[in-house]
């Protein structure tokens, strides 16, 4: 396999890990998967994430160990190391499409495009958890259309990007500060994308940049997404507030997230993902958040220092994208196929579709391939018809096709 030359610009990618070694690694089989030729990847990880991260990548990677529940200060680490002309960003419990960095990196072909986002897919591998938004100054985000590859949100509101997928111009982000260590979690791009555009800067929205995000468990959620503490997104909303909504506005605001808050918990609760004895916990711990956000101190921001170490390429670039195929008796020895071709280089897309219609899914393995299971007749799009009656070849193509523009996929 020969090695693709090197591309323009250079790109750093920060991932942050705390408690979650096993979605680390598998972020990081996704990464090593990424088209695009000319990156680094900078891991800011707890001891037990860092150990997955060293033994998976060695020296094919910067890594900073840090065991604090702040993202926002362990997203300044990582970019304290990165040295590249772009800092992009994702969560360790997501994967990037192998031409993620190829679709975001053309926004700031702008010269006066500061930041760019993309799209991210949900659990099914399909629907989409996030698309565009934009948001107001009291953290109010809508959705927002993107025309012919523009956003363009409205009066008051700036474009919104998503922790998990975005990237920033590193001398940009150094000069504004980087991240605000305020927001622990929660709100944190936010800030910056509402710093960002005081500044003067553009932010771009490129829906083919797609990432999939897990929504792996955390210390404030369950596998199952169930809630176990709101303390945080409560101290997060003051803090935002006192730094960007007027003052007369921070009442209603948090009442509205009070709102919004209750509603999720006791749509749990109804569903017996958590008690009722527990729901109460959580909406006590939101509100003592909220109090809490009062008394963290809002400092200034000091520009974030020259990269501390050159730029260290990751190598190599993944071989050409191909396709597999074939019905749920030959998925074992497809599936020995796929991880081994995957452990050759190849960017492998495998389908395994039933003569059913059960609905779709896709996922990336931890073999480091892509595969796509579901009814033959089923749907794979949500909106899509119910019932298809379609031959194997066709549905191949169809499915193929939709996926093409982010796998490199070749289509009939």
């Amino acid at each position: 396999m020969s090695e693709q030359p090197p591309a323009t610009p250079t790109i750093s990618i920060v991932i942050v890990s705390r408690g979650r070694p096993e979605s680390l690694g598998w972020c990081l089989t996704g990464i090593a998967g990424l088209f695009y030729a000319n990156f680094e990847v900078v891991v800011v990880a707890c001891p037990d994430g860092a150990a997955v991260a060293r033994a998976r990548m060695g020296e094919r990677i910067k890594l900073v160990e840090f065991d604090e529940a702040n993202i926002a200060a362990a997203r300044n680490l990582g970019i304290a190391q990165a040295a590249g002309e772009i800092v992009a960003f994702i969560d360790d419990d997501a994967v990037p499409e192998p031409t993620w960095l190829d679709h975001l990196v053309r926004a700031f072909e702008d010269r006066g495009v500061a930041a760019a986002g993309g799209f991210v897919r949900g659990r099914n591998g399909i629907s989409f958890q996030w698309k565009a938004r934009e948001v107001d100054s009291c953290g109010r985000a809508t959705p927002l259309e993107v025309v012919d590859g523009v956003a363009r949100p409205g009066p008051g509101r700036v474009v919104k990007t998503e922790g998990t997928n975005m990237a920033v111009r590193r001398d940009i982000l150094a000069a504004l500060g980087g991240f605000d260590p305020g927001y622990r979690f929660y709100l944190d791009e936010t800030d910056l994308n509402l710093r960002l555009a005081a500044a003067g800067h553009r932010t771009a929205i490129v829906p083919e940049a797609e990432v999939h995000h897990a929504y792996a468990a955390s210390i404030r959620r369950r596998t199952d997404r169930a809630v176990t503490d709101l303390s945080d997104i409560g101290a997060s909303t003051t803090y935002f507030l006192r730094r960007h909504c007027p003052e007369e506005d921070h009442a209603a605001r948090r009442q509205e997230v009070f709102r919004e808050q209750q509603a999720r918990v006791f749509g749990q609760m109804r569903k017996r993902m958590i008690s009722r004895d527990a729901a109460g916990q959580l909406m006590e711990g939101l509100v003592q958040g909220f109090e809490e956000g009062l008394i963290r101190v809002l400092a200034p921001l000091a520009p974030l220092p020259e990269a501390q170490a050159p730029f260290r390429r990751f190598a190599p670039c993944p071989g050409p994208a191909v396709t597999l195929a074939g019905r749920p008796w030959q998925a074992a020895a497809l599936r020995r196929e796929a991880a081994e071709r995957a452990k050759q280089g190849e960017s492998v897309s495998l389908y395994i579709f039933s003569p059913t219609t059960l609905y779709h899914r896709v996922q990336f393995t931890n073999a480091g391939y892509w595969e796509q299971s579901g009814g033959l007749f089923g749907r794979s799009e949500r909106h899509g018809p119910l019932i298809r009656m379609v031959s194997f070849r066709r549905r191949l193509a169809q499915e193929t096709e939709r996926t093409a523009g982010v796998r490199k996929l070749l289509t009939e």
